[in-house]
């Protein structure tokens, strides 16, 4: 063989069989160590010695990984968040770095909005209710009635506002990159600073990427903000949220309820308060799930690898 790859994500090892031959075809000879949602520091350095390659999740390429992975020419990241390697130690090694742009911007997309039909029908809390007895009508929105705030307008927040546009939602968008003049015509999106947003909007939705500029961007003085009846959807990354803050505002009812897919830990702790919260819908990091998105990652993901691999960036 003449390369060795790690292969730790979960995706991925799923159905590593079916890829098997594409791999060996490639004079690849590939490691598959057990994981469970990622593998962090300590874990990674057990593995990356004499590691040619790797095909990651969210799993945790810190500077002192990559310095001890020497023969690592290539990271090839399944998905499209890359938040979780450290960049600027694989341009100095000289490691390429892929992953697949938009990958699961419809799915997530289909999520949030999932999410906000949920919370305005109010559909989980009639169904708690049907299921112990209870006939009651609880009180609904109609999302036409409603403000949606988009935080981070890439490409799933782009998405997000298609998907508004249809319900005939007032839009806003916060973003540090300006938009597109004939994007904001089309869709009627408006702009604002960040704390505009989040005093007017009745739904928030955060789609922006994990960054030094983007973690703990919601906390105690932006729950303050919002409303006490708006929701706050989370799809993107957990840090982005100060968890700590958002137990807080729920508990103390400074805003009505909030959709998680992410976390700031992850798989989310046994005692977690938000795991006994009625106002809280709660999914595994599960908004990209999508069967047709997954299979072009996957080829993506491996053709990516090999590009790599072959290019040999890394002396």
């Amino acid at each position: 063989m003449k390369w060795k790859v790690l292969i730790s994500a979960p995706y991925l090892q799923d159905i590593i069989e079916r890829f098997r031959p594409t791999f060996e075809e490639n004079g690849i000879e590939i490691l598959v160590p057990p994981v469970s949602e990622r593998l962090e520091e300590e874990e990674l350095l057990r593995y990356v010695e004499g590691i040619d390659g790797v095909i990651c999740g969210d799993d945790r390429f810190t500077g002192r990984v990559l310095e001890a992975a020497a023969d690592l020419k290539v990271i090839s990241k399944w998905g499209t968040g890359i938040d979780s390697i450290d960049k600027d130690a694989c341009k100095r090694l000289g490691i390429a770095l892929y992953n697949t742009p938009n990958a699961f911007s419809e799915p997530v997309a289909d999520t949030v909005f999932g999410y906000i039909l949920c919370f305005a029908r109010n559909i989980p809390g009639m169904d708690r209710k049907m299921k112990q007895g209870i006939w009651k009508k609880l009180p609904g929105l109609s999302l036409r009635e409603s403000t949606l705030g988009i935080i981070g307008v890439g490409n799933v927040g782009k998405a997000v506002v298609r998907r508004a546009r249809c319900f005939g939602m007032r839009i806003m968008g916060n973003d540090l990159v300006k938009m597109p003049s004939d994007f904001i015509r089309q869709t009627g999106i408006q702009m604002v600073e960040k704390e505009v947003l989040l005093k007017d909007s009745d739904f928030v939705s955060v789609n922006c990427d994990l960054n030094p500029t983007s973690y703990h961007l919601l906390g105690d003085r932006e729950f303050a903000l919002m409303k006490g009846g708006a929701y706050v959807v989370n799809t993107a990354r957990g840090p982005i949220v100060e968890e700590k803050a958002l137990v807080k505002a729920l508990q103390e009812r400074k805003i009505a309820g909030a959709a998680l897919d992410v976390f700031e830990n992850e798989p989310v702790p046994a005692d977690s308060p938000l795991l006994s919260m009625d106002n809280v819908l709660l999914a595994p990091h599960n908004a990209n799930s999508s069967p047709e998105a997954w299979e072009k990652v996957h080829h993506n993901t491996i053709a990516n690898l090999l590009n790599g691999l072959r290019s040999g960036r890394r002396p």
